[in-house]
């Protein structure tokens, strides 16, 4: 009974219209990580906790020029590894984590980064986000990583209520056509980032909070 008022006609309406300006604004979604391979898309995904894309990107090439592949990274002494990506914060456990992933793939994959989800989620600091960002940036599995922007998005848009990612994972997959999950994640993202931000939201200029009458949000 709760599920089919969650999932109304006028809320699936309402999600294929914020689908279609998605469409509109963003027809192509690059990834934001720069990487070469699943492995360092992995790494990468692994070092995005808690800072940004950008930050991200300005340490990685020094990385993955000592070490681009697990057996590479498994040579480097876990202190080395955590001097360089300092700047991404949490680094004594980002470091600790890529050792250990690294000898986990060498010792288990033969090197390669599993596709299953099972595997990916039970390696060294790759949690179930992380994981759906790999298996659908990197093998193009159908998937919806939902980060706190993400989360943040969908209760303001009214799509989800959902009091932590994993509800409002469900929800949106439950809204939207598996087939756009891949790209409407990052959608969603850029769109966040460019027209409605969690500070100095301009709902009037928003796209999607303008045409739906959604106003800025009381802390």
């Amino acid at each position: 009974m709760v599920k089919s008022k969650k999932y109304s006609p006028s809320l699936r309406k309402k999600a294929a219209a914020i689908a279609e300006i998605l469409d509109d604004l963003y027809p192509e979604t690059p990834i934001p990580l720069t990487h070469k391979d699943n492995y360092t898309l992995l790494v990468a995904v692994l070092l995005s906790a808690q800072c940004t894309d950008v930050r991200v990107n300005q340490i990685t090439p020094k990385l993955f020029a000592k070490a681009g592949n697990p057996l590479e990274m498994s040579k480097l002494d876990v202190k080395e590894i955590e001097d360089i990506i300092r700047p991404c914060g949490l680094s004594p456990r980002k470091s600790q984590a890529i050792s250990n992933l690294s000898k986990i793939l060498l010792e288990k994959y033969g090197g390669e980064v599993p596709q299953d989800w099972e595997a990916l989620e039970s390696l060294p600091g790759v949690g179930h986000k992380t994981a759906s960002v790999v298996m659908s940036q990197g093998f193009g599995v159908p998937a919806f990583p939902v980060d706190t922007h993400i989360h943040r998005l969908a209760a303001r848009w009214g799509l989800s209520s959902g009091k932590n990612v994993e509800e409002t994972e469900r929800d949106l997959k439950a809204l939207f056509p598996k087939e756009t999950w891949n790209k409407l994640h990052l959608q969603i993202i850029f769109f966040g980032r460019e027209y409605c931000p969690a500070r100095g939201h301009d709902a009037d200029k928003c796209l999607i909070c303008s045409k739906f009458g959604i106003q800025k949000q009381k802390k």
